[in-house]
């Protein structure tokens, strides 16, 4: 028998933070290393030390580029990490783009803090630096997906396509002869950008994601909304402004936009796309033709399209241009990124349209838009709302509870543990309960910094 001990690090009773330690006798795995995000008691996690030595890991897989699954790895570099981060190239590539991108927004508004003395900290720091991002791609090495790869004697993993954002990944990790999947985000079975994700046909330990565990997503026409908004945002003359993630959101709605106006749907409105790390996103996918749908030439048909905002200057340009138009910025919960100022400049003005295009975690500006806030607080001052609030909930790159019943399906044998990760607590419980009655499982929901042993 061989003891394998699983250290709960993150995602436990909320969305954010995915991190597992699992403790081999050979070897010392991370699943994931991302950062919290949302509400204060969250974020505050990130400044917690880890429970376990950074130094005793020895490889951190991991199974998307997403910042919450993503943005701790500097901090575990700096706590004394030195091991292997593995994923598949565009995850790689994603992952670079979106920890150079944090770094620098980290920077810039601990630098603003200080000049302007809105925070509590004296002297406000970023959470990671530029500096300290760029010495954590030193560490990054690309595996292929669908092939098994030896970690040890007796550990093995394969990466297997998920959908859900490009180069995303679940992980199929055997040890000592038994199977260890970890969801990852899910994507969706109907995806605009991304083909059907894979799915697992054994588990003998599950680790499944929640998000949407208590939820459908609605049967929305996606087209009719967007086509509405813009005709409503020309008609006022005023701004549509659509906070979006940078990475697959923002090329998912660049395609249905510019499909809108091939089929005469929308006319020939300005769009500008103001995301620096969006941008960068748009190269993975053109150097990743293999991990999408869109051909090369549809790829740059469509990027003829837009206007790619590249400098701040041109920020504040695309903010006084007096024509209707379309703003598409980062980032998709109004966490922070170039939205930021579109908002602080408009969100009081009442021709302005926001659309928010998916998940919005507790905590975020996004779920208090969502939820009819009366004002907003943007870069220490508060603002009134006047702009109109819409929401797409169908555009979400997550599977919603059908799709995660779908996902799970395939598996064939009866799973020695579910453990229900990456949820709010109410989406956990409701999730817990659909599986019980439709899989007959029995799911465990565990607490952050649990750890547990396994007899293996």
């Amino acid at each position: 028998m061989n003891n394998v001990k699983i250290h709960f690090l993150g995602a436990c009773g909320t969305v954010t933070g995915s991190k597992f330690y699992l403790e081999t006798p050979e070897l010392n795995i991370m699943v994931d290393c991302g950062m919290f995000q949302g509400l204060k008691e969250l974020r505050e996690n990130n400044w917690k030390p880890l429970p376990i030595n950074a130094a005793n890991v020895d490889v951190v897989l991991l199974t998307h580029g997403h910042l919450d699954h993503t943005g701790y790895l500097p901090r575990l570099v700096k706590e004394g990490f030195n091991g292997k981060i593995l994923g598949t190239a565009p995850t790689l590539n994603i992952t670079e783009i979106i920890l150079l991108d944090s770094a620098k927004i980290q920077e810039e508004q601990a630098k603003k803090a200080n000049e302007e003395g809105f925070s509590k900290h004296r002297p406000a720091l970023p959470f990671y630096s530029v500096e300290e991002a760029k010495n954590t791609l030193k560490l990054f090495e690309s595996c292929p997906k669908s092939e098994w790869i030896s970690l040890s004697d007796n550990i093995r993993f394969k990466f297997r396509f998920n959908g859900h954002i490009i180069g995303a990944t679940f992980i199929e990790l055997e040890i000592f002869g038994k199977t260890f999947v970890f969801s990852g985000d899910v994507g969706r079975v109907h995806d605009l950008l991304l083909e059907t994700p894979e799915r697992p046909q054994w588990a003998d330990y599950l680790f499944l994601e929640s998000t949407y565990g208590n939820k459908l997503h609605p049967e929305e026409d996606v087209t009719e909304i967007l086509s509405t908004l813009v005709h409503k945002t020309i008609h006022e003359r005023g701004t549509l402004i659509i906070p979006s993630f940078a990475v697959e959101r923002l090329q998912s709605l660049m395609y249905t936009l510019w499909l809108l106006f091939k089929k005469n749907k929308i006319p020939n409105i300005p769009i500008f796309i103001d995301s620096p790390m969006g941008n960068n996103v748009l190269s993975v996918f053109d150097r990743f033709p293999d991990w999408h749908k869109l051909s090369v030439d549809e790829y740059h048909a469509m990027l003829q399209h837009f206007t790619i905002i590249t400098s701040y200057g041109d920020t504040w340009k695309t903010i006084d241009d007096p024509r209707p138009k379309i703003v598409i910025a980062g980032s998709g919960m109004v966490t922070g990124g170039r939205v930021l100022t579109y908002l602080k400049q408009l969100i009081d003005v009442p021709t302005t349209n926001v659309l928010l295009v998916g998940y919005q975690a507790e905590g975020t500006r996004g779920r208090q838009l969502l939820e009819g806030c009366h004002e907003i607080k943007l870069f220490g001052k508060y603002y009134p709302v006047k702009a109109k609030i819409h929401l797409i909930e169908s555009l979400s790159a997550h599977a919603d509870q059908n799709g995660l019943l779908h996902w799970v399906d395939a598996i064939k044998n009866v799973p020695e543990a579910v453990f229900l990760i990456h949820g709010e607590p109410t989406a956990l419980d409701a999730f817990r309960v659909k599986i019980k009655d439709v899989k007959g499982w029995n799911c465990q929901i565990p607490k952050l910094n649990q750890t547990l042993e396994l007899m293996i």
